[in-house]
Formats: C-alpha cells, sequence, structure tokens
C-alpha cells in the first residue's frame, strides 16, 4: 500500500467528500436547509446564545454571509436577536422555542445518520482512526501557522 503524505491525503479527501455528501444530504433531506445553517442552530443548541461575528467564526463564514444566514434563520422563526447586556454594539443570537425544538430533533436524526456511516468500525478502529486524524490534522495546522509565519516575514 502507498503510504506516501500525497496519497493518504488523497484518502482522506475522498473520503470527507463522501461523508460530507452524505452528511449534507441528510441534513437538506430533514431541515430543508444547507449546511451552514444546520452549523449555526448546532452552535446554538450546544453552545448556547453566542454574538454573530463569534459564530461566523465558527462556522467559518463571513460577516457579510453570517449576517444573511442569520437573516434568513430569524424569518424562519428558528432564531432572534438581542442586545447584548455588556456591549450594546453587539447582538447576541438566540434559539426561539421552535428553533431549539427543530434543531433538537435535526441533531438527534443527523447523529443517527453519521453512526451509520461509523458502524463498520468497532470502538477499537474509531479511537484509533481519530487519533491518526487528529495527528495528520494538528500537524497541518501546524505547518500552516509556520506557512503564514513565513510569509509576514517575507512581507516586511
Amino acid at each position: 500500500m502507498d503510504k506516501k503524505g500525497i496519497h493518504l491525503w488523497l484518502i482522506l479527501w475522498r473520503a470527507f467528500r463522501a461523508v460530507s455528501a452524505y452528511a449534507e444530504q441528510d441534513i437538506t433531506r430533514s431541515l430543508g436547509m444547507c449546511l451552514s445553517d444546520f452549523g449555526i442552530l448546532e452552535i446554538l443548541l450546544h453552545k448556547g446564545p453566542l454574538p454573530v461575528n463569534e459564530i461566523g467564526q465558527i462556522v467559518q463564514l463571513t460577516s457579510g454571509s453570517i449576517t444573511t444566514a442569520v437573516d434568513r434563520l430569524e424569518q424562519r422563526g428558528l432564531v432572534d436577536r438581542q442586545s447584548s447586556p455588556d456591549d450594546r454594539r453587539a447582538r447576541i443570537v438566540h434559539l426561539t422555542p421552535h428553533g431549539e425544538e427543530l434543531i433538537g430533533k435535526a441533531f438527534a436524526r443527523h447523529e443517527a445518520a453519521m453512526e451509520r456511516v461509523a458502524d463498520k468500525l468497532p470502538e477499537a478502529e474509531r479511537e484509533v482512526l481519530a487519533g491518526l486524524m487528529k495527528k495528520f490534522g494538528y500537524r497541518a495546522a501546524e505547518l500552516l501557522q509556520e506557512n503564514r509565519a513565513a510569509e509576514r516575514k517575507d512581507s516586511i
């Protein structure tokens, strides 16, 4: 078996694309919404109310895109914005009762769908896979930071 870095990347990339496509299909079918909207609702379900800009950073949306997504979710009655008690300029996004019910059910369904993807892996293999993916990802993040530092140094 080819163990070169490029081969590992190709396997990871193809696996990620397949799992992502399945996940997106499941989310679209169960909620009738896009992956980023699901991500916003999921974050609010698990982390509680958050400022709009913080949600945008977590789901990796630009400020314009996160505003548009929150507008869309607000129009559906799934979230609402409230002024921050600490900073009048900041708006905090909250799940509405309808939004909490919807994402709670959808997340449980999505969790079951992702379990179906992993059901061929015994617990021991899941642990090994998780550890290896973390190690691979941490190394990529480390190299990315090194490259960014070198780019900043070169631009000075």
